[in-house]
C-alpha cells in the first residue's frame, strides 16, 4: 500500500480498479500534521490526464505493472498480434491500445509490451525506428535558399516529409513520439 505522500512523480498505483502513473506532484502541510497532496496523474490504459486531491492518510494500492519483450507477428482486421519471446505464447491486442504506434512497427519487430493484471495495456515503442520508404515524389527543383522536403510513403503505410535526396528503397530513422524523418541509415 502506498501512503499520499508516496505518489511522487512517476510513481504507479490503482485507483478505481484502473493503473496510473504521476505526472506532477504537490504537497500542502495543514496544521496538526495534516496533508493534501495534490496530483496530476495519467492513465495507463486509455491515456487520459486528471487532477487529483488526496487528504489526510488515505492509502492507495501500487500498480502492479509487468513489461515483457514481445515480437510483433502480423495484424489481422484490427487485431494485432504478438509473441512473448520467454514463452512463446501468441496473444492479441485490440487496435485501440496500438493505435497510431501501429505507423511504427512491422512484422518482426521487437517491442516492449506493458501489462496490468496479465492484460495488455500499452505498447513501448523505441525513440527511433528504421523504415523503408516504398515511394517518394520526385523533388521539385528550384528555391535553394531553404530546406526542400517532400512527401514520403513509408512501408507501413506512415506519410512523412522528407529531403529531397530520399528516394524509394532508402532505410530512414523516424523518431516515434513526434513522427518526424531523422536521417537516412547507412547500410
Amino acid at each position: 500500500m502506498l501512503n499520499i505522500t508516496d505518489l511522487k512523480k512517476g510513481v504507479l498505483f490503482v485507483l478505481n480498479d484502473e493503473p496510473y502513473r504521476v505526472i506532477e506532484y504537490s504537497q500542502k502541510v495543514m496544521g496538526r500534521g495534516g496533508s493534501i497532496v495534490n496530483v496530476k496523474i495519467k492513465s495507463l490504459i486509455n491515456g487520459r490526464v486528471l487532477d487529483k486531491t488526496f487528504k489526510g492518510n488515505e492509502q492507495l494500492e501500487s500498480a502492479d505493472i509487468t513489461t515483457n519483450g514481445v515480437q510483433y507477428l502480423y495484424n489481422d482486421n484490427g487485431v494485432f498480434y504478438f509473441m512473448d519471446q520467454t514463452n512463446f505464447n501468441q496473444f492479441e491486442v485490440p487496435s485501440d491500445i496500438i493505435g497510431d504506434q501501429a505507423n511504427y512497427i512491422k512484422d518482426g519487430d521487437t517491442v516492449q509490451l506493458q501489462f496490468f493484471k496479465e492484460r495488455p495495456i500499452s505498447l513501448a515503442l523505441p525513440k527511433n525506428v528504421a523504415l523503408k520508404v516504398e515511394y517518394s515524389e520526385e523533388a521539385v527543383k528550384g528555391d535553394t535558399s531553404t530546406a526542400i522536403t517532400k512527401n514520403a510513403v513509408l512501408e507501413t503505410g506512415l506519410s512523412v516529409k522528407v529531403p529531397a535526396f530520399i528516394k524509394a528503397g532508402d532505410i530512414i530513422s523516424i523518431d516515434t513520439l513526434s513522427g518526424t524523418y531523422r536521417e537516412r541509415v547507412k547500410g
